[in-house]
């Protein structure tokens, strides 16, 4: 039964972690008043006779704060790479300079930045709920261990261990979304 026990923690511990990762991939696409080359992860680009992700037939990076360079491997993919930036409907323009292409990132309006941090704390409401929902499992298995020999003080005892687990994650999941909420604000 220990074997059991260990196994329900481990997979609570990373249940657990599988979702703060989540978020935290989640809030990386959350734009905050920076260029970032993730910011154009979603993009996808007609090339070969195919549709690719733009980091496959370009490098994406940023040349500083405001702009977002895109040197695309292939230089005859320049049309379609900007299509498909523009078919992202990022709000972005993209302009080609027959080598590159320079994304400027328009800077956010104080109601945009409102608008984003909701979506994070959103985003970090939704987190919590899935805690939530794996300390439920792992509680419902516990009680099924009762059933079947689990010491009634042993039960309490481990709840009580799985219900740190989840504090311990909503508390990073709080100090996640405090901080992309501090990133979007700042100007």
């Amino acid at each position: 039964m220990e074997e059991e026990i260990d196994m329900l923690l481990d997979e609570a511990k990373e249940s657990n972690n599988g979702t703060v990762d989540h978020l935290m991939s989640s809030l990386e696409k959350i734009r905050a008043g920076k260029a970032t080359p993730s910011m154009l992860d979603s993009v996808k680009v007609e090339a070969y006779g195919a549709t690719s992700p733009l980091n496959q037939v370009a490098n994406v990076n940023t040349l500083d704060a405001k702009t977002i360079t895109v040197q695309p491997w292939d230089k005859s993919n320049l049309d379609a790479i900007a299509t498909g930036i523009i078919n992202a409907n990022l709000g972005l323009n993209p302009q080609s300079n027959g080598e590159s292409i320079l994304i400027n990132v328009p800077a956010l309006t104080e109601e945009r930045r409102r608008e984003f941090v909701k979506k994070a704390k959103s985003e970090g409401e939704a987190a919590k709920v899935s805690v939530r929902n794996n300390r439920k499992e792992a509680n419902d298995y516990l009680k099924k261990l009762k059933g079947e020999g689990l010491s009634e003080d042993r039960t309490k005892n481990l709840e009580s261990v799985v219900q740190d687990l989840t504090n311990e994650t909503i508390a990073k999941i709080d100090a996640l979304i405090v901080k992309k909420e501090a990133d979007i604000m700042t100007i």
